[in-house]
């Protein structure tokens, strides 16, 4: 089996300025939003000069010499009350309305800072959005990305299957039948096997391989096993620590095209002989047939 292909590498350059802008995007981004809260800072200082100026107008100098020398709040309770713009219950009668509904009184709030700020920063980013997702073409579309996730899992899959190729269910082997197999097969036998049981399967030291005789088992199975655990007090070695277990099952299926071949110089048969499962259990062609029925109208 050939191993998966990799997918094509873009070129450097083309990585380079896809790189270029993507980072870039999310750079002018970070800066917008940077920017966003140091405008909001700057506006409501302003807005604090500005009241000032009005109560210097309102009041005098005399009381904005007064507001100037009150102690410094605490910063944390100056921040909430900036970003919340909080009106003390206290004042709350400056920014009532004057219709009344069965009781409730509104007032007339203006929206917190923060809010304000989050809501002209989704608008950037809305913008930025766009440009980079529908016009820019930088960023890949929820179609684009699935399908480069779908060619990711295919090439993961097809690297799983290479690496299970080489894996048998031994427990449900069947005699492989393609030709590259069974001269993948031969070719392991004749490398391995030949210097034991012959050019042919003929036999020598080891058994014949040609009769119907066997010593483990002549399923394609049962020689499966022999081959992978060896017969180690007859000086077969486990060949499971050589051939991969593909490798072990195509040499099996090769060694059950040699029975009947009859080579010249055959070894005695040794072991019993095996009958193949289907054979040894013939249909009883004894049986009487059933007769037919007679036709309909034959009067019989």
């Amino acid at each position: 089996m050939l191993p998966p292909r990799r997918p094509p590498r873009l070129p450097l350059k083309a990585i380079f300025y896809d790189s270029f802008l993507s980072n870039g995007l999310l750079l002018f981004t970070a800066f917008v939003i940077v920017g966003a809260f140091i405008v909001m800072f700057r506006l409501l200082n302003v807005l604090i000069k500005m009241q000032q100026i009005q109560i210097y107008k309102e009041q005098g100098f005399e009381a904005f010499q007064e507001a100037q020398a009150r102690p410094m709040e605490n910063f944390w309770n100056n921040m909430y009350k900036r970003w919340t713009k909080v009106v003390p219950v206290e004042k709350e009668e400056d920014i009532l309305f004057d219709h009344n509904y069965d009781g409730i009184k509104e007032l007339d709030n203006s929206l917190p800072p923060w809010w304000v700020a989050m809501f002209y920063i989704t608008i950037a980013f809305a913008g930025i959005y766009l440009f980079y997702f529908h016009v820019s073409g930088v960023g890949k579309s929820s179609k684009e990305q699935y399908e480069v996730e779908v060619k990711k899992a295919e090439i993961a899959i097809a690297a799983f299957q290479a690496k299970q190729a080489d894996k048998v269910d031994e427990e449900n082997l069947v005699p492989l039948e393609k030709e590259t197999d069974i001269a993948a097969g031969k070719t392991l036998f004749t490398t391995n096997c030949v210097a034991c049981h012959g050019a042919l399967g003929e036999g020598g030291v080891g058994p014949n391989m040609t009769d119907n005789f066997w010593i483990h088992g002549g399923s394609v199975k049962n020689i499966y096993q022999t081959i992978k655990n060896g017969v180690p007090e007859k000086g077969m070695i486990a060949w499971s620590n050589q051939l991969r277990p593909a490798d072990m099952h195509r040499l099996a299926s090769y060694i059950l095209t040699l029975q009947g071949t009859n080579p010249p110089n055959g070894k005695a048969p040794e072991g019993t002989e095996f009958v193949p499962e289907a054979a040894a259990t013939p249909q009883d062609t004894t049986a009487t047939p059933a007769e037919p029925a007679a036709p309909i109208g034959s009067g019989q």
